[in-house]
């Protein structure tokens, strides 16, 4: 365990890892050349699994493959794949649904928050090529926390221990979802929280209504720091 992947199993207390499902061989070999060495080398050493009693989860991208295509349809990342200036994977979920997009060429780019329909850019196009795809990926493990993961009701507390002891575990295909949806009126309490399939449910959310791409804050801070 090197320094950087110490920093986030321990120091940021998202270890042990939980519910693990070793790569295959051939998807470590599909994906070769596609995501980085590093992120390979978790996957073979953790396997696809929980971290945190389940608050983050390292999913295989093959199983995020289509629900992806479904949050990215109609937005400039659709048409930046199809012209083939990026390439975009599932590497990450949160335990609400927020998924962690990497791109081949931004790095880790976009975070969908799934419950209110919203595409979050990060371009980290520049910071990949000065650092590299290895270094890149275990920057953004040594620099994780579990809050952007958690899910605050309408008190502005954090749901997850809640959810987690009310409701158990989750398995690795499952999430907390709020029912009925935030999107059709639903309120974000403890008591509207239920364990449902993950994909099958971001799928649901996915079809709700229009996405919303927010700022890429990240860039702007740098424009506004090169004036």
């Amino acid at each position: 365990m090197n320094k950087f992947f110490d920093n986030f199993y321990n120091y940021a207390g998202f270890g042990p890892a939980i519910k693990a499902t070793m790569p295959s061989n051939e998807t470590l070999e599909f994906f070769k050349g596609k995501l980085p060495d590093r992120l390979l080398e978790y996957w073979q050493e953790y396997g696809f699994c929980g971290w945190g009693d389940g608050i983050f989860w390292l999913v295989n991208p093959l199983d995020y493959h289509d629900i992806l295509q479904t949050w990215l349809e109609g937005t400039e990342f659709a048409e930046r794949e199809k012209n083939g200036l990026d390439k975009y994977y599932v590497i990450g979920r949160g335990a609400f649904g927020d998924l962690i997009v990497w791109g081949k060429t931004s790095g880790r780019s976009i975070k969908i928050n799934s419950n209110f329909g919203m595409l979050l850019p990060r371009d980290g196009t520049e910071k990949l090529k000065e650092r590299g795809e290895d270094r890149s990926v275990e920057l953004l493990f040594a620099t994780m926390s579990k809050e952007p993961y958690d899910q605050d009701d309408v008190n502005e507390s954090p749901l997850f221990e809640r959810a987690l002891n009310k409701l158990g575990q989750l398995e690795a295909d499952e999430m907390y979802a709020f029912v009925p949806a935030l999107a059709l009126g639903g309120v974000n309490k403890l008591e509207n929280l239920k364990k449902v399939k993950a994909i099958e449910h971001l799928n649901f959310l996915a079809e709700l209504g229009e996405k919303r791409i927010m700022a890429d804050i990240v860039a702007m801070s740098n424009e506004l720091h090169k004036n």
